[in-house]
């Protein structure tokens, strides 16, 4: 089984008791989400299938594990002759779930 959510405007594939990473989540570690937006909830087989229209109407939980943050990303702007470079770096803030059974 299977399901196709939406969580902070992207969207995931996920499956019961699978851990996945999305963006910033304003909950504390331990604490339960309710995830009310799912696109699509599949079995297996492919025959059962509910497409939303945007929203099945369905609802999933899932348990925050951690907040994480992600790899550096390097920015470096440079203007040729122009005595112009500037380096910056970037971590972004990741929220790192687990979804229950559904």
């Amino acid at each position: 089984m299977f399901a196709v959510v939406e969580i902070a405007g992207k969207q995931y594939k996920v499956a019961p008791k699978s851990q996945i990473q999305v963006d910033l989540l304003e909950a504390n570690v331990g604490e339960d989400v309710t995830i009310d937006k799912v696109l699509l909830k599949s079995a297996d087989d492919g025959k059962d299938c509910q497409v939303g229209q945007p929203y099945t109407g369905d609802t999933l939980t899932a348990k925050v594990i951690e907040h994480v943050k992600g790899d550096k990303v390097r920015i470096f702007k440079f203007r040729p002759k122009k005595r112009y470079a500037r380096t910056q770096g970037h971590r972004q803030n990741y929220t790192v779930i687990e979804l229950s059974d559904f």
